[in-house]
């Protein structure tokens, strides 16, 4: 099997089983996309969400984020994980934001990277759902279903997964992709408790042959042993 067809049998797969998946980080412009985005880093979207419900309606501007003092910035967004530093990144997004793109979150990907807090994931997050541009972002779940799949190598970086996935799938397939493996790996393929009784990719998953080999051998023992305790009985 080629990479390519290896990569046609895994989109089929998750297509099917996820075809609604989406960014499910909630937000109705792209300065809220890209501020939702920075405080998702190593928090649940889920999480995110509930604290961007009321941040959202507290600060509709940057200019309203360098309103309030950094430590009430702080507390409130102290459900999310690594709050103060998010808090400062937030604060000196939206002092370059104003200072050099008049107040509007920049379309150029390697202007958005130049924002605090704001790295290559995030960018095409922001690029691909904010403004339409096809972007492949790579985050925990793409790039653990990847390795698992066989797409990258155990030791790829997330840059590496990345171009070989956007090298693999055609373009105007690359937002998609990302959202489905995203939900494939959220809601499936997950980190500690994989599905992999019921995936359907199993027969090309190592990472699911290593998994359900041990279940393998305990269900031979067991059988058997019960065996072997029903030939004692009977011959006592």
């Amino acid at each position: 099997m080629t990479g390519k067809e290896r990569m046609q049998r895994i989109l089929e797969a998750t297509y099917a089983m996820f075809p609604d998946a989406h960014c499910e980080l909630r937000h109705s412009n792209p300065f809220e996309l890209t501020i939702a985005v920075l405080l998702s880093a190593q928090c649940t979207d889920e999480t995110v969400n509930k604290v961007t419900e009321t941040l959202f309606q507290k600060y509709k501007r940057p200019e309203d984020y360098l309103a309030v003092p950094i430590e009430e910035l702080e507390q409130d967004i102290k459900r999310i994980g690594l709050f103060r530093s998010k808090a400062s990144n937030i604060q000196k997004l939206c002092q370059l934001v104003i200072d050099k793109y008049n107040g509007d979150v920049p379309r150029e990907h390697a202007q958005l990277t130049e924002l605090p807090g704001v790295g290559r994931k995030t960018a095409n997050v922001v690029m691909s759902n904010a403004f339409g541009v096809p972007a492949i972002a790579v985050d925990t779940h793409v790039d653990r279903v990847s390795k698992r799949l066989g797409v990258a190598k155990e030791d790829d970086s997330v840059l590496e997964v990345e171009k070989k996935l956007m090298k693999l799938v055609p373009r105007d397939m690359w937002t998609q992709t990302h959202h489905t493996l995203i939900f494939f790996g959220r809601y499936h393929c997950k980190a500690q408790q994989p599905k992999c009784e019921i995936c359907p990719l199993l027969d090309i998953c190592k990472e699911g042959a290593r998994r359900m080999k041990p279940t393998t051998t305990r269900s031979r023992k067991t059988v058997v042993g019960s065996k072997a305790a029903k030939a004692k009985k009977s011959s006592s």
